[in-house]
């Protein structure tokens, strides 16, 4: 394969860049976004529990507002932190009632922050990709590979913060994909309802000096943007401030977008749409208007690389011929050790570099080269195989490397160590 010598590669490829902060100062909020100071962060009562004494349910106005609905928004009453010492300890008593409560909300729109969310290195990742890139069913099986074999290689736990994330996943993601082995719809607007983010609290074991135990939390918070919200700056402007609060961008990328995948697809895969036909929905077009939502949101001057590390992963690979991939680093399977291979990850890296050029689709990677910092590409299949009448194939969910972007952002926010095999 042509392209680009290695002289162009992301610095993050090669190793890790230093200077990437450790935990927020602030809380943001996963709903609105809203970033708060740990000790300014409210409470909500606990309200009437059986004959106990507490403060009877109110219409949360701040609540119905954020859901467009009373329903269920009528709770025991919010409350600010009584001082710095309460607010620390994460419990205060209800001014009302005094009974005590650990629940705390955010002061803008009142969803709960769950203490874990509170107390946790906060990150919140965004999930960008055009109508048709595979994002619902990428965030499906990469929660299913960190909660089962990933987790079990990380020594690590996947828990989710709040009900709302366990009743979205399982309804949404799990029991459609996963259970009923069937494919899912493309994600609606954010125009028609609020953006419901799945909001996780990933655990770490990890051995220290003298071989102590310690754990490193990390708040996770994963998005699944409705392609049609990028369809164009206005309505990326208005659906979608969260990119704004977002510490990591991964960029889905369905190869059959690129104009010159045609001749490597196998034969039973559809014919790609026409290059040009819908130019709002390309690539490189939807990247580079995330790119000035989050210029705005860095204050970033023309030129200067923005400091947001971003993953770019070409989905949908197993729709590849298999001659292509043989002798491939793509086609390799990640060695499970708990640790990033830093020589697997350039070798992916270049890999993919130079399928983009031979795609004609290098402008990719020579944009992206100029916007980030730090910027990594990889090659995935959340299915495994090509599905057919709306169904997983008949091999069933086989997902091939779709853990990487995340593995590699969590070694550029120090949760996971870097080797490099060979020696260098």
């Amino acid at each position: 394969m042509s392209g680009p010598p290695r002289a162009g590669l992301s610095r993050a490829a090669l190793g890790r860049v230093p200077g990437l902060p450790g935990g927020r100062r602030e809380v943001t909020c996963p709903y609105c976004f809203a970033a708060t100071a740990p000790q300014r962060i409210p409470f909500r009562c606990r309200g009437r529990a059986g004959r106990q004494q507490g403060c009877a349910p109110v219409l949360d106005e701040a609540l119905a507002a954020y859901t467009g609905s009373t329903a269920g928004a009528s709770l025991p009453p919010v409350f600010d932190p009584p001082g710095r010492r309460t607010a620390q300890a994460g419990r205060a008593d209800c001014p009302a009632c005094g009974r005590p409560t650990g629940n705390r909300v955010c002061p803008r729109c009142h969803n709960p922050l769950p203490p874990a969310y509170c107390d946790s290195p906060g990150r919140i990742v965004a999930l960008v990709g055009a109508k048709n890139a595979g994002k619902s069913t990428y965030i499906a099986v990469l929660l299913h590979e960190l909660m089962n074999r990933v987790g079990t290689e990380l020594d690590a736990s996947l828990v989710a913060c709040d009900d709302r994330t366990i009743e979205r996943y399982k309804r949404d993601f799990a029991r459609p994909l996963l259970e009923e082995q069937r494919l899912l719809p493309t994600t609606a607007s954010a125009a028609t309802s609020p953006r419901e983010p799945l909001v996780y609290l990933l655990t770490r074991t990890r051995r220290g000096r003298f071989a102590r135990a310690r754990n490193d939390a990390l708040a996770l918070v994963l998005f699944d943007t409705a392609g049609e919200d990028l369809r164009s700056r206005e309505v990326t402007d208005l659906h979608l401030r969260y990119l704004e609060a977002a510490d990591a961008v991964v960029f889905l990328v369905d190869p059959l977008e690129l104009p010159g995948a045609r001749p490597v697809l196998r034969d039973a895969v559809p014919a790609p749409r026409v290059p040009g036909e819908d130019p709002d929905s390309e690539p490189l077009n939807v990247i580079a208007r995330v790119t000035d939502t989050l210029r705005g949101r860095h204050g970033a001057r023309p030129g200067e690389p923005l400091p947001v590390p971003v993953a770019v992963a070409l989905t949908k690979m197993d729709a590849l011929r298999p001659d292509l991939l043989r002798q491939s680093a793509l086609h390799r399977t990640r060695t499970g050790a708990g640790v990033l291979d830093l020589d697997d990850r350039d070798a992916v890296h270049e890999q993919v570099r130079a399928l983009l050029h031979d795609w004609r689709a290098g402008q990719l990677d020579t944009y992206l080269g100029q916007q980030y910092a730090d910027h990594a590409f990889f090659a995935l299949s959340a299915l495994g195989g090509v599905p057919a009448d709306g169904r997983v194939g008949a091999g069933g969910v086989r997902p091939h490397r779709a853990e990487d972007p995340l593995l590699w952002l969590l070694y550029r926010f120090g949760m996971l160590d870097g080797v490099r095999p060979g020696g260098e």
